[in-house]
């Protein structure tokens, strides 16, 4: 199993996000994923970066960490955009970055900010013609394209990525796991649809699964007292979000037990989202967690 940090570019100034990054770094995290919105969802009027500026900047401050998001939102971006977006990027990192792509998982933040249709079955059909041109795009050759979103007419795309550029897609509906049987490395299934993995993996291709997972890390030494203060805190913060199995908490050996169980499963990538916001302490921490599991 690999672990990437997952650190939403939000409540933090840009010195703060490039310490996390470097502590995950050192930690051991084979990568760092951040979020794509504009607006901080359940969070409004919260200071955020924008996604692939953001990425940008945290691959040049880096030296091994894989950089990516979790994911961005396919209608944000012109296909073309994208794909010169990702290549740039790809070039500056030395091959280190990763398409994490969606259809939307805000449709009301679509409509908030006018950005088109936020019906789910435009959202996905625009998406699969995205994950197309993308394809065509990177070849580096001249490729024309006719699709009811998107057309391109002998259009290059110069240079060419430095490698196939990995691709994240997440979803479990029938189209999505048609795209991810199509055109994915990897799929991230939901924590909520977990105990579907066995049933869907069979239609996602030779995708390799990945999983997010918010995570709070107890001290190891911590008494009975500070162990249910913690816990209450991210509870209380994060309980909403942290229903259905999406938050876990436990000393690094207790979590390791956890991960242990969910490579077990067929989790090759796991996406830790800290309550604590990645505190550097926290993250070397966990780093107990990266050897175990490595």
């Amino acid at each position: 199993m690999e672990f990437h940090l997952y650190l939403p570019q939000m409540r933090m100034t840009m010195p703060e996000i490039v310490e996390r990054a470097r502590a995950a770094e050192q930690a051991g995290f084979a990568g760092i994923a951040m979020m794509d919105h504009l607006a901080p969802p359940l969070a409004a009027g919260t200071p955020m970066f924008e996604a692939m500026t953001a990425a940008t900047w945290v691959a040049a401050k880096t030296e091994r960490l894989t950089v990516g998001h979790m994911v961005l939102c396919d209608m944000f971006r012109h296909p073309v955009l994208l794909a010169k977006q990702a290549v740039t990027l790809d070039h500056a990192s030395d091959g280190r970055f990763e398409l994490g792509i969606g259809w939307g998982s805000v449709p009301a933040e679509l409509e908030q900010y006018g950005v088109g249709d936020a019906a789910p079955r435009t959202r996905v059909d625009r998406l699969a013609e995205t994950l197309a041109v993308l394809r065509l795009i990177w070849s580096g050759e001249p490729v024309s394209y006719q699709g009811q979103h998107f057309t391109l007419r002998e259009a290059q795309a110069l240079p060419a990525p430095t490698r196939p550029i990995p691709i994240t897609i997440g979803g479990t509906g029938p189209r999505t796991l048609a795209l991810v049987a199509e055109y994915a490395d990897w799929w991230n299934i939901q924590i909520g649809r977990l105990d579907q993995l066995d049933e869907l993996r069979p239609r996602t291709g030779a995708a390799r699964v990945s999983l997010q997972q918010m995570v709070t890390v107890i001290p190891t030494d911590a008494s009975p007292d500070r162990r249910d203060e913690i816990t209450a805190l991210a509870q209380r913060r994060f309980g909403r979000m942290g229903a259905n199995g999406g938050l876990v908490i436990g000393t690094p050996g207790e979590l390791v037990a956890h991960a242990e169980g969910l490579a077990a499963r067929g989790i090759d990538r796991y996406y830790a989202w800290f309550t604590d916001f990645a505190a550097p302490a926290t993250l070397e921490a966990f780093a107990e967690v990266i050897d175990k599991l490595r």
